[in-house]
């Protein structure tokens, strides 16, 4: 079987740019429960911010485009497509590029994360589909991965996570060095840098675009928890060591810039939510970050902004995407811009 990477294809880093970014309108209803406008009001918003950098495309179900683009405006493109939830980075395909500026995208198996939701066969077609629409080289990988489970440089390291990537969920036989394999044939990496547990009560099971990413080759954003009594502070004091104690690809010890988590909030069950300022989304020349209604928004905004400082930094409201699971980078995917 050829993989992408006997291609010469690998994954590039997000900000590098963009042709547009993809997003999926919420539509499980069991999910958001009485939640579901406020979420669609926060994905438009979501949308609308993203849209001042860069083209997007929300993919709506046959029935709901119409309503869709008005309740979007003008600017923001609809695609049809039947689909089960509304996390576009995990179902979405993961774009890649070649030294010749060719388009292809991985189709990883989408199991529901793990087999928490039902159904997720319509979701699970959404990858081919919109790579078939753009045109793009096709790749079937053999595992089941969701996008918010990895995170890479564009220079051939990728961060993860144990507590996801070998979860017996997900590819139940499969030992890390087998992972590492497909992770290497399908996205062009060359070093995996594993971390541990993901963010407390982060029903992904432990997805590291909850808990850091690269801000720039060499240079990694961590979420921080301080507080001893929270369990995040282990996580993140486990995670702090683990990039203390590894390099990337290119043999770099990593600069690790800290940013600490807003305040506990709390979901309709009354259990906290898995809230994070590293889960943002970056455009062509903008960064599209999450806000709490928090005290430490503005400390989030100003890290973010010094570490981009060629960006322009918009903040926007996320709790009402958060009570769903998930932040802005997991509700949007970045299709690369090719000549």
């Amino acid at each position: 079987m050829t993989r992408p990477s006997d291609n010469g294809y690998r994954m590039p880093a997000e900000w590098e740019p963009h042709q547009r970014c993809w997003m999926a309108w919420p539509c499980r209803e069991e999910l958001w429960g009485d939640g579901l406008e406020a979420a669609r009001d926060a994905y438009a918003e979501v949308a609308r911010a993203i849209a001042a950098f860069e083209p997007v495309t929300m993919i709506a179900n046959p029935r709901d485009v119409a309503e869709v683009s008005l309740q979007l405006g003008p600017g923001i493109a609809t695609f049809s497509q039947e689909h089960d939830d509304s996390w576009m980075r995990d179902n979405g395909p993961t774009f890649l590029v070649d030294s010749r500026s060719e388009l292809a995208g991985v189709d990883w198996k989408f199991n529901g994360w793990g087999g928490k939701y039902e159904p997720h066969d319509l979701d699970d077609k959404v990858a081919e589909a919109v790579i078939r629409h753009v045109q793009a080289e096709l790749y079937k990988a053999p595992i089941v991965l969701e996008g918010g489970s990895i995170h890479t440089d564009g220079e051939g390291t990728l961060l993860t996570t144990e507590q996801c990537l070998l979860n017996p969920n997900r590819n139940s036989g499969m030992d890390r060095k087998q992972i590492e394999e497909v992770l290497q044939g399908y996205l062009g990496v060359r070093k995996v840098v594993w971390l541990g547990q993901g963010l407390h009560n982060d029903e992904t099971d432990g997805h590291v675009d909850n808990l850091c990413c690269f801000v720039k080759p060499g240079v990694v954003l961590l979420h921080a928890c301080r507080d001893s009594s929270d369990p995040n502070n282990e996580v993140y004091k486990d995670a702090r060591a683990r990039l203390e104690n590894a390099t990337d690809a290119q043999g770099r010890s990593f600069e690790i810039v800290e940013i600490e988590q807003p305040r506990p909030r709390k979901g309709r069950k009354g259990d906290k939510l898995a809230a994070s300022y590293v889960n943002f989304y970056i455009a062509n020349e903008g960064v599209i970050v999450p806000a709490f209604d928090d005290p430490r928004d503005e400390a989030a905004f100003d890290t973010i902004s010094k570490c981009f400082p060629d960006h322009d930094v918009v903040q926007v409201l996320a709790g009402d995407i958060v009570v769903g699971g998930g932040g802005i980078h997991c509700i949007t995917q970045q299709q690369p811009k090719v000549d």
